[in-house]
Protein backbone atom coordinates (compact mmCIF):
# COMPACT_ATOMS: atom_id res chain seq x y z
CA UNK A 1 0.00 0.00 0.00
CA UNK A 2 1.29 3.44 -0.83
CA UNK A 3 2.99 5.34 1.94
CA UNK A 4 1.78 8.75 3.04
CA UNK A 5 3.62 11.58 1.36
CA UNK A 6 6.13 13.44 3.48
CA UNK A 7 6.92 17.11 3.15
CA UNK A 8 10.61 17.54 2.22
CA UNK A 9 11.15 20.34 4.74
CA UNK A 10 9.22 18.71 7.52
CA UNK A 11 10.92 18.82 10.94
CA UNK A 12 11.72 15.46 12.50
CA UNK A 13 9.79 14.18 15.46
CA UNK A 14 7.12 16.14 17.26
CA UNK A 15 5.98 17.28 20.71
CA UNK A 16 6.61 14.67 23.42
CA UNK A 17 5.12 14.03 26.85
CA UNK A 18 6.75 16.37 29.37
CA UNK A 19 7.50 19.15 26.89
CA UNK A 20 5.82 22.55 27.02
CA UNK A 21 4.40 22.19 23.53
CA UNK A 22 2.78 18.87 24.43
CA UNK A 23 1.19 20.42 27.52
CA UNK A 24 -0.19 23.34 25.48
CA UNK A 25 -1.61 20.97 22.86
CA UNK A 26 -3.15 18.75 25.55
CA UNK A 27 -4.87 21.64 27.35
CA UNK A 28 -6.03 23.31 24.13
CA UNK A 29 -7.49 20.18 22.56
CA UNK A 30 -8.97 19.13 25.90
CA UNK A 31 -10.83 22.48 25.92
CA UNK A 32 -11.74 22.09 22.25
CA UNK A 33 -13.21 18.64 22.86
CA UNK A 34 -15.07 19.96 25.90
CA UNK A 35 -16.63 22.79 23.88
CA UNK A 36 -17.56 20.55 20.95
CA UNK A 37 -19.44 17.97 22.98
CA UNK A 38 -21.00 20.52 25.34
CA UNK A 39 -22.49 22.39 22.36
CA UNK A 40 -23.38 19.27 20.40
CA UNK A 41 -25.40 17.64 23.18
CA UNK A 42 -26.65 20.77 24.97
CA UNK A 43 -30.29 19.89 24.26
CA UNK A 44 -30.07 16.28 25.47
CA UNK A 45 -30.86 16.92 29.18
CA UNK A 46 -33.57 19.38 28.07
CA UNK A 47 -35.59 16.89 25.96
CA UNK A 48 -38.53 16.61 28.41
CA UNK A 49 -38.65 20.43 28.73
CA UNK A 50 -38.50 20.91 24.95
CA UNK A 51 -41.26 18.34 24.48
CA UNK A 52 -43.48 20.27 26.90
CA UNK A 53 -42.58 23.72 25.60
CA UNK A 54 -43.16 22.95 21.92
CA UNK A 55 -45.85 20.29 22.31
CA UNK A 56 -43.86 17.51 20.58
CA UNK A 57 -43.41 13.82 21.39
CA UNK A 58 -40.39 12.19 23.02
CA UNK A 59 -39.20 10.92 19.66
CA UNK A 60 -39.62 14.34 18.05
CA UNK A 61 -37.78 16.12 20.87
CA UNK A 62 -34.78 13.83 20.26
CA UNK A 63 -34.54 15.42 16.79
CA UNK A 64 -32.93 18.44 18.48
CA UNK A 65 -29.93 16.18 19.11
CA UNK A 66 -30.12 14.25 15.83
CA UNK A 67 -30.45 17.42 13.71
CA UNK A 68 -27.12 18.66 15.04
CA UNK A 69 -25.35 15.34 14.56
CA UNK A 70 -26.75 15.01 11.03
CA UNK A 71 -25.40 18.45 10.11
CA UNK A 72 -22.09 17.58 11.71
CA UNK A 73 -21.80 14.24 9.96
CA UNK A 74 -22.51 15.67 6.50
CA UNK A 75 -20.16 18.62 7.01
CA UNK A 76 -17.36 16.27 8.08
CA UNK A 77 -17.23 14.92 4.54
CA UNK A 78 -16.18 18.42 3.43
CA UNK A 79 -14.25 19.64 6.47
CA UNK A 80 -11.70 16.82 6.50
CA UNK A 81 -10.62 17.17 2.86
CA UNK A 82 -10.76 20.98 3.21
CA UNK A 83 -8.30 20.83 6.09
CA UNK A 84 -5.85 18.96 3.86
CA UNK A 85 -5.70 22.10 1.69
CA UNK A 86 -6.22 25.12 3.99
CA UNK A 87 -4.56 23.80 7.15
CA UNK A 88 -5.60 22.42 10.53
CA UNK A 89 -5.46 25.26 13.05
CA UNK A 90 -7.25 27.83 10.89
CA UNK A 91 -10.23 25.51 10.50
CA UNK A 92 -10.32 24.61 14.20
CA UNK A 93 -10.40 28.23 15.35
CA UNK A 94 -13.13 29.22 12.87
CA UNK A 95 -15.21 26.19 13.85
CA UNK A 96 -15.20 26.90 17.58
CA UNK A 97 -16.04 30.61 17.35
CA UNK A 98 -18.79 30.09 14.75
CA UNK A 99 -20.35 27.28 16.78
CA UNK A 100 -20.56 29.42 19.92
CA UNK A 101 -22.32 32.16 17.90
CA UNK A 102 -24.90 29.76 16.44
CA UNK A 103 -25.50 28.28 19.88
CA UNK A 104 -26.52 31.71 21.16
CA UNK A 105 -29.00 31.98 18.27
CA UNK A 106 -30.49 28.62 19.28
CA UNK A 107 -31.36 30.11 22.67
CA UNK A 108 -33.43 32.76 20.86
CA UNK A 109 -35.26 30.37 18.48
CA UNK A 110 -38.93 31.47 18.18
CA UNK A 111 -40.31 28.03 17.30
CA UNK A 112 -39.56 24.32 16.92
CA UNK A 113 -38.78 24.33 13.15
CA UNK A 114 -36.39 27.26 13.57
CA UNK A 115 -34.63 25.54 16.46
CA UNK A 116 -34.14 22.39 14.37
CA UNK A 117 -32.72 24.39 11.45
CA UNK A 118 -30.32 26.22 13.77
CA UNK A 119 -29.23 22.91 15.27
CA UNK A 120 -28.40 21.59 11.80
CA UNK A 121 -26.34 24.74 11.16
CA UNK A 122 -24.63 24.31 14.51
CA UNK A 123 -23.65 20.79 13.50
CA UNK A 124 -22.13 22.13 10.29
CA UNK A 125 -20.07 24.76 12.12
CA UNK A 126 -18.91 22.24 14.72
CA UNK A 127 -17.47 19.91 12.06
CA UNK A 128 -14.19 21.78 11.67
CA UNK A 129 -12.89 20.71 15.07
CA UNK A 130 -13.45 16.93 15.19
CA UNK A 131 -12.54 16.58 11.50
CA UNK A 132 -9.10 18.03 12.19
CA UNK A 133 -8.14 17.22 15.80
CA UNK A 134 -6.81 13.70 15.26
CA UNK A 135 -4.99 14.66 12.06
CA UNK A 136 -3.37 17.60 13.91
CA UNK A 137 -2.26 15.27 16.71
CA UNK A 138 -0.92 12.74 14.21
CA UNK A 139 1.25 15.45 12.61
CA UNK A 140 2.34 17.52 15.60
CA UNK A 141 2.81 14.97 18.41
CA UNK A 142 5.66 12.47 18.46
CA UNK A 143 4.64 8.91 17.63
CA UNK A 144 5.55 7.64 21.10
CA UNK A 145 3.12 10.12 22.71
CA UNK A 146 0.29 10.06 20.17
CA UNK A 147 -2.04 7.54 21.84
CA UNK A 148 -1.79 9.41 25.15
CA UNK A 149 -2.51 12.77 23.46
CA UNK A 150 -5.48 11.23 21.63
CA UNK A 151 -6.78 9.87 24.92
CA UNK A 152 -6.56 13.32 26.52
CA UNK A 153 -8.51 14.85 23.64
CA UNK A 154 -11.21 12.17 23.89
CA UNK A 155 -11.19 12.78 27.65
CA UNK A 156 -12.02 16.41 26.93
CA UNK A 157 -14.98 15.33 24.84
CA UNK A 158 -16.13 13.16 27.74
CA UNK A 159 -15.98 16.03 30.21
CA UNK A 160 -17.58 18.29 27.65
CA UNK A 161 -20.49 15.92 27.46
CA UNK A 162 -20.80 16.02 31.24
CA UNK A 163 -20.33 19.78 31.71
CA UNK A 164 -22.68 20.72 28.91
CA UNK A 165 -25.40 18.43 30.18
CA UNK A 166 -24.97 19.44 33.83
CA UNK A 167 -24.94 23.14 32.98
CA UNK A 168 -27.94 22.83 30.67
CA UNK A 169 -29.89 20.68 33.11
CA UNK A 170 -29.20 22.97 36.07
CA UNK A 171 -29.99 26.20 34.20
CA UNK A 172 -33.02 24.54 32.65
CA UNK A 173 -34.45 23.86 36.10
CA UNK A 174 -33.65 27.37 37.34
CA UNK A 175 -34.48 29.58 34.37
CA UNK A 176 -35.80 27.50 31.48
CA UNK A 177 -34.31 25.93 28.37
CA UNK A 178 -33.41 29.23 26.67
CA UNK A 179 -31.07 30.31 29.46
CA UNK A 180 -29.70 26.77 29.54
CA UNK A 181 -28.67 26.92 25.88
CA UNK A 182 -27.25 30.43 26.33
CA UNK A 183 -25.11 29.25 29.25
CA UNK A 184 -23.62 26.39 27.23
CA UNK A 185 -22.95 28.81 24.36
CA UNK A 186 -20.90 31.04 26.68
CA UNK A 187 -18.94 28.00 27.85
CA UNK A 188 -18.18 27.23 24.21
CA UNK A 189 -17.01 30.80 23.61
CA UNK A 190 -14.66 30.68 26.61
CA UNK A 191 -13.13 27.43 25.32
CA UNK A 192 -12.70 28.94 21.84
CA UNK A 193 -10.69 31.81 23.31
CA UNK A 194 -8.54 29.38 25.32
CA UNK A 195 -7.79 27.29 22.23
CA UNK A 196 -6.90 30.43 20.24
CA UNK A 197 -4.38 31.44 22.89
CA UNK A 198 -2.78 28.06 23.65
CA UNK A 199 -2.82 25.83 20.56
CA UNK A 200 0.59 25.83 18.81
CA UNK A 201 0.57 26.52 15.08
CA UNK A 202 1.11 23.56 12.78
CA UNK A 203 4.78 22.82 12.08
CA UNK A 204 4.49 19.53 10.21
CA UNK A 205 1.43 20.16 8.03
CA UNK A 206 2.04 19.72 4.30
CA UNK A 207 -0.84 20.96 2.10
CA UNK A 208 -2.32 18.40 -0.26
CA UNK A 209 -2.98 19.29 -3.89
CA UNK A 210 -6.20 21.29 -4.22
CA UNK A 211 -7.55 18.66 -6.58
CA UNK A 212 -10.87 16.80 -6.23
CA UNK A 213 -9.37 13.91 -8.19
CA UNK A 214 -6.55 13.56 -5.64
CA UNK A 215 -8.98 13.66 -2.72
CA UNK A 216 -11.19 11.05 -4.38
CA UNK A 217 -8.21 8.74 -4.93
CA UNK A 218 -7.24 8.95 -1.26
CA UNK A 219 -10.84 8.36 -0.17
CA UNK A 220 -11.03 5.33 -2.44
CA UNK A 221 -7.87 3.86 -0.88
CA UNK A 222 -9.31 4.38 2.60
CA UNK A 223 -12.57 2.64 1.72
CA UNK A 224 -10.68 -0.33 0.25
CA UNK A 225 -8.85 -0.89 3.54
CA UNK A 226 -10.81 -3.53 5.55
CA UNK A 227 -9.48 -2.23 8.87
CA UNK A 228 -10.59 1.33 8.16
CA UNK A 229 -14.07 0.14 7.12
CA UNK A 230 -14.35 -1.97 10.28
CA UNK A 231 -13.33 1.02 12.40
CA UNK A 232 -16.01 3.15 10.72
CA UNK A 233 -18.62 0.47 11.49
CA UNK A 234 -17.42 0.33 15.08
CA UNK A 235 -17.86 4.10 15.38
CA UNK A 236 -21.44 3.96 14.06
CA UNK A 237 -22.64 1.12 16.28
CA UNK A 238 -21.01 2.12 19.56
CA UNK A 239 -21.84 5.82 19.27
CA UNK A 240 -25.39 5.00 18.20
CA UNK A 241 -25.88 2.82 21.27
CA UNK A 242 -24.22 5.31 23.62
CA UNK A 243 -26.38 8.25 22.54
CA UNK A 244 -29.53 6.10 22.52
CA UNK A 245 -29.02 5.27 26.21
CA UNK A 246 -28.55 8.89 27.26
CA UNK A 247 -31.38 10.19 25.05
CA UNK A 248 -33.86 7.79 26.64
CA UNK A 249 -32.45 8.01 30.16
CA UNK A 250 -33.89 11.51 30.68
CA UNK A 251 -37.41 10.20 30.10
CA UNK A 252 -36.80 7.18 32.33
CA UNK A 253 -35.59 9.31 35.24
CA UNK A 254 -38.39 11.87 34.80
CA UNK A 255 -41.06 9.16 35.11
CA UNK A 256 -41.98 6.75 37.91
CA UNK A 257 -40.52 5.46 40.15
CA UNK A 258 -37.79 8.14 40.10
CA UNK A 259 -39.69 11.35 39.14
CA UNK A 260 -36.52 13.45 39.05
CA UNK A 261 -36.34 17.06 37.85
CA UNK A 262 -34.06 18.17 35.00
CA UNK A 263 -31.27 19.35 37.30
CA UNK A 264 -31.22 16.26 39.50
CA UNK A 265 -31.57 13.88 36.55
CA UNK A 266 -28.68 15.69 34.90
CA UNK A 267 -26.43 14.60 37.77
CA UNK A 268 -26.22 11.15 36.17
CA UNK A 269 -23.83 12.77 33.69
CA UNK A 270 -21.32 13.07 36.55
CA UNK A 271 -20.19 9.61 35.44
CA UNK A 272 -18.54 11.23 32.39
CA UNK A 273 -15.16 11.83 34.11
CA UNK A 274 -14.89 8.04 34.25
CA UNK A 275 -14.97 8.13 30.46
CA UNK A 276 -12.20 10.74 30.47
CA UNK A 277 -10.03 8.54 32.66
CA UNK A 278 -10.89 5.42 30.65
CA UNK A 279 -9.93 6.95 27.31
CA UNK A 280 -6.57 8.17 28.66
CA UNK A 281 -5.82 4.85 30.37
CA UNK A 282 -6.85 2.88 27.30
CA UNK A 283 -4.46 4.99 25.22
CA UNK A 284 -1.60 3.99 27.50
CA UNK A 285 -2.61 0.33 27.32
CA UNK A 286 -2.74 0.59 23.52
CA UNK A 287 0.80 1.99 23.48
CA UNK A 288 1.91 -0.99 25.56
CA UNK A 289 -0.18 -3.92 24.29
CA UNK A 290 -1.51 -2.80 20.92
CA UNK A 291 -4.85 -1.43 19.76
CA UNK A 292 -6.10 -4.83 18.60
CA UNK A 293 -5.94 -6.18 22.15
CA UNK A 294 -7.57 -3.20 23.88
CA UNK A 295 -10.62 -2.42 21.73
CA UNK A 296 -12.53 -5.75 22.14
CA UNK A 297 -12.14 -5.62 25.93
CA UNK A 298 -13.50 -2.07 26.00
CA UNK A 299 -16.54 -3.13 23.94
CA UNK A 300 -17.28 -6.00 26.36
CA UNK A 301 -17.13 -3.51 29.26
CA UNK A 302 -19.62 -1.27 27.45
CA UNK A 303 -22.03 -4.18 26.92
CA UNK A 304 -21.84 -5.13 30.60
CA UNK A 305 -22.76 -1.57 31.58
CA UNK A 306 -25.75 -1.49 29.22
CA UNK A 307 -27.12 -4.72 30.71
CA UNK A 308 -26.63 -3.42 34.25
CA UNK A 309 -28.97 -0.49 33.57
CA UNK A 310 -31.85 -2.99 33.48
CA UNK A 311 -31.69 -3.06 37.30
CA UNK A 312 -34.38 -1.16 39.19
CA UNK A 313 -32.48 0.61 42.01
CA UNK A 314 -31.23 4.04 40.95
CA UNK A 315 -27.75 3.34 42.30
CA UNK A 316 -27.36 0.31 40.03
CA UNK A 317 -28.70 2.25 37.05
CA UNK A 318 -26.06 4.94 37.60
CA UNK A 319 -23.38 2.27 38.07
CA UNK A 320 -24.43 0.72 34.77
CA UNK A 321 -24.14 4.12 33.07
CA UNK A 322 -20.66 4.56 34.54
CA UNK A 323 -19.47 1.17 33.30
CA UNK A 324 -21.01 1.73 29.85
CA UNK A 325 -19.42 5.19 29.62
CA UNK A 326 -15.99 3.84 30.56
CA UNK A 327 -16.19 1.10 27.95
CA UNK A 328 -17.44 3.42 25.23
CA UNK A 329 -14.80 6.12 25.68
CA UNK A 330 -12.01 3.56 26.01
CA UNK A 331 -13.02 1.96 22.70
CA UNK A 332 -13.61 5.31 20.95
CA UNK A 333 -10.38 6.87 22.22
CA UNK A 334 -8.29 3.99 20.86
CA UNK A 335 -10.26 3.49 17.63
CA UNK A 336 -10.23 7.16 16.62
CA UNK A 337 -6.47 7.36 17.07
CA UNK A 338 -6.08 4.07 15.20
CA UNK A 339 -7.84 5.51 12.14
CA UNK A 340 -5.41 8.43 11.88
CA UNK A 341 -2.35 6.29 12.63
CA UNK A 342 -3.23 3.71 9.96
CA UNK A 343 -3.86 6.38 7.34
CA UNK A 344 -0.62 8.15 8.29
CA UNK A 345 1.55 5.08 7.56
CA UNK A 346 -0.59 3.69 4.73
CA UNK A 347 -2.96 5.51 2.43
CA UNK A 348 -2.26 9.11 3.44
CA UNK A 349 -5.07 11.60 4.00
CA UNK A 350 -5.25 11.53 7.79
CA UNK A 351 -7.83 14.34 7.75
CA UNK A 352 -10.04 12.41 5.33
CA UNK A 353 -9.65 9.21 7.37
CA UNK A 354 -10.69 11.03 10.55
CA UNK A 355 -13.63 12.64 8.74
CA UNK A 356 -14.92 9.31 7.44
CA UNK A 357 -14.65 7.81 10.92
CA UNK A 358 -16.53 10.71 12.45
CA UNK A 359 -19.12 10.72 9.66
CA UNK A 360 -19.94 7.12 10.59
CA UNK A 361 -19.79 8.07 14.28
CA UNK A 362 -22.36 10.84 13.98
CA UNK A 363 -24.48 8.95 11.46
CA UNK A 364 -24.87 6.25 14.10
CA UNK A 365 -25.67 8.91 16.68
CA UNK A 366 -28.31 10.52 14.45
CA UNK A 367 -30.05 7.31 13.36
CA UNK A 368 -29.97 5.23 16.54
CA UNK A 369 -30.11 8.17 18.94
CA UNK A 370 -33.33 9.23 17.24
CA UNK A 371 -34.71 5.68 17.47
CA UNK A 372 -34.19 5.70 21.24
CA UNK A 373 -37.30 7.84 21.80
CA UNK A 374 -39.39 5.52 19.66
CA UNK A 375 -38.02 2.47 21.49
CA UNK A 376 -38.85 4.08 24.82
CA UNK A 377 -42.40 4.87 23.69
CA UNK A 378 -42.90 1.36 22.30
CA UNK A 379 -41.49 -0.78 25.10
CA UNK A 380 -39.92 1.28 27.86
CA UNK A 381 -36.38 0.71 29.08
CA UNK A 382 -36.14 -3.00 28.09
CA UNK A 383 -36.78 -2.00 24.46
CA UNK A 384 -34.01 0.61 24.67
CA UNK A 385 -31.59 -1.98 26.08
CA UNK A 386 -32.56 -4.44 23.34
CA UNK A 387 -31.76 -1.83 20.68
CA UNK A 388 -28.47 -0.82 22.27
CA UNK A 389 -27.41 -4.36 23.12
CA UNK A 390 -27.81 -5.39 19.47
CA UNK A 391 -25.66 -2.44 18.34
CA UNK A 392 -22.90 -3.21 20.83
CA UNK A 393 -22.86 -6.88 19.82
CA UNK A 394 -22.32 -5.82 16.21
CA UNK A 395 -19.49 -3.60 17.45
CA UNK A 396 -18.00 -6.57 19.30
CA UNK A 397 -18.02 -8.59 16.09
CA UNK A 398 -16.25 -5.76 14.25
CA UNK A 399 -13.62 -5.45 16.98
CA UNK A 400 -12.98 -9.20 16.70
CA UNK A 401 -12.59 -8.82 12.93
CA UNK A 402 -10.06 -6.02 13.50
CA UNK A 403 -7.83 -8.43 15.39
CA UNK A 404 -7.44 -10.39 12.15
CA UNK A 405 -6.58 -7.43 9.90
CA UNK A 406 -3.02 -6.93 8.74
CA UNK A 407 -0.89 -4.29 10.44
CA UNK A 408 0.74 -1.79 8.08
CA UNK A 409 3.75 -1.50 10.37
CA UNK A 410 6.60 -3.89 9.75
CA UNK A 411 9.31 -4.68 12.35
CA UNK A 412 12.01 -2.06 12.28
CA UNK A 413 9.86 0.56 10.61
CA UNK A 414 10.89 3.08 13.24
CA UNK A 415 7.43 4.47 13.72
CA UNK A 416 7.27 3.81 17.41
CA UNK A 417 3.65 2.72 17.14
CA UNK A 418 2.44 -0.58 18.52
CA UNK A 419 -0.05 -1.32 15.77
CA UNK A 420 -1.49 0.31 12.70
Amino acid sequence: MAQAQQHPGRPAGGHRVGEGGFRRISVALFAAGLATFALLYSTQPLLPALARSFGVTAGQSALSVSACTIGLGLALLVAGPLSEVVGRTRLMHASLFASAAVALLCALAPGWPVLLVLRVIEGVTLAGLPAVAMAYLREEVHESSHARAAGLYIGGTALGGMCGRLLAGGLGDLAGWRWALAGVALLGLACAVLVRVLLPASRHFAPAPASPAYLLRVTGRLLRDPAQVALYGLAATLMGGFVAVYNAMGFRLAGPPYALGLGVAGLVFCVYPIGSFASTYAGRLADRHGRRAVVPVAVVVMLAGVLLTLAGPLGLVVLGLAVMTAGFFAAHGVASGWVAARAHVGTGGTGQAASLYLFAYYLGSSVFGGLAGDAWTAGGWPAVVLLVGALVLVGLGLSAALRRTRSLLEPGSGTGLVSG
